[in-house]
């Protein structure tokens, strides 16, 4: 048997294992209890979140030998084939691939026939936004009142570009980004469950690399316990994405508090010929000022390590609140520009210089000028004072 993926060899099976959309299992198991289950479901929101994997699970609720029911059992044939996308009950889509208006003009077609051994016949549609909107005016009526039998479930990254006139017809639900500490705590029981040992560093990196999609951290996991043997380390996971060690990422930023140029220079020069991509240091020093810039302003709701708390003692000091607004904005102006730029390192080099340079705000100018005038006119009065 070849090799399960973490993602899929985790990959929730009931309401309760879905991480970080309660608030969807709450209202979809109601739904069910009570008997409201509607013929049309639109999931949205970022990849990796859970979307086609709650409409499995719908499917498998709907479908169960015992149900519907809020809780299926996993192990009977329709259970089965769901989770092995072989049923032909539940039929899953591609809408990228499927897209055409031939393609829907099938499926109208076919959802007149009944399920086969089912209680319903379930349609699984992957990356709806896809679909052309002559498709999807094809398949407007089908989806307003289709027979008894038929449940269709959507899912896309990019609801906008669904059209308003199917919208009207979905119960929508927006799925989010899954929280840090969830994230987190799922981790640690994969590695558990699987035997392997990863350190809070690494555990940060994977979940701050993911953007809160389960997927990605779990794919990127898979990577580093693959190539690995031992304890997975902040150090290797950085290694193997190509993420800059952290204390360069701290140097730059000292060597910008201080101006010095000729070390800024020098450290981007250091890291153009070892091979690191310029852009993704980029990305990785405005996160690290980022992180400080919150640090500074509230330490509790930054999610760090022992180690970078520490390294953000010290740092956080460095700048003021409007030279970080500054720097951010300067950091994100010159990513965007370095993405068409056909020599991106000399455009680093010179938003680095530009972030280098001493910076008072409008209102730090105002209280030193004022500051300065006060000085001369008590300085003036003693002069007068020690006339007379």
């Amino acid at each position: 048997m070849s090799y399960l993926g973490l993602a899929r060899k985790f990959r929730p099976q009931n309401f309760n294992e879905v991480i970080g959309q309660e608030h969807i299992s709450k209202i979809l198991k109601n739904a069910i209890s009570e008997k409201r289950v509607v013929h049309a479901y639109l999931f949205s929101g970022p990849r990796g979140c859970g979307k086609t994997t709650m409409a499995r699970i719908l499917a498998k609720a709907l479908n169960c030998k015992n149900g519907p029911t809020v809780t299926p059992c996993g192990l009977c044939e329709n259970c089965l084939e769901v989770s092995k996308s072989s049923s032909i009950d539940v039929l899953e889509i591609d809408g990228a691939s499927n897209n055409g208006i031939d393609e829907i003009r099938v499926l109208r077609e076919n959802v007149k026939f009944a399920s086969a051994h089912s209680n319903y016949k379930i349609y699984i549609i992957d990356e709806a936004h896809q679909i052309t909107t002559q498709a999807f005016n094809a398949l407007l009526k089908t989806l307003e009142e289709p027979p008894d039998h038929v449940v269709f479930i959507m899912a896309t990254t990019e609801q906008h570009k669904i059209p308003i006139t199917i919208l009207s017809r979905c119960q929508k639900y927006r799925f989010k980004l899954i929280s840090t500490s969830k994230m987190a705590l799922a981790i640690q029981n994969i590695a558990q469950k699987e035997g392997f040992e990863i350190d809070s560093d690494a555990l940060s990196v994977v979940i701050a690399a993911s953007g809160g999609s389960m997927r990605d951290a779990l794919s990127l996991l898979d990577q580093a316990v693959s190539s690995n043997v031992g304890k997975i380390t902040g150090e290797y996971i950085r290694e193997l994405i190509g993420l800059l060690p952290k204390n360069i990422i701290a140097l730059v930023t000292e060597n910008i508090a201080k101006g010095d140029i000729q070390a800024i220079l020098k450290i981007i020069k250091e890291i153009n010929d070892e091979g690191y991509n310029i852009l993704q240091f980029a990305r990785d020093l405005r996160d690290h000022l980022r992180e400080i810039m919150i640090y500074l302003i509230n330490p509790e709701i930054v999610e760090i390590s022992t180690e970078d708390k520490k390294l953000f003692e010290v740092q956080k000091n460095l700048f003021t609140i409007s030279r970080h607004i500054r720097m951010n904005n300067l950091l994100s102006r010159a990513l965007e520009e370095m993405r068409w730029h056909d020599k991106p390192r000399i455009l680093l080099e010179i938003y680095l210089l530009k972030m280098s340079e001493s910076y008072y705000n409008v209102g730090e100018l105002i209280n030193r000028i004022v500051e300065f005038e006060k000085s001369v006119i008590n300085n003036n009065l003693s002069f007068e004072n020690s006339e007379i």
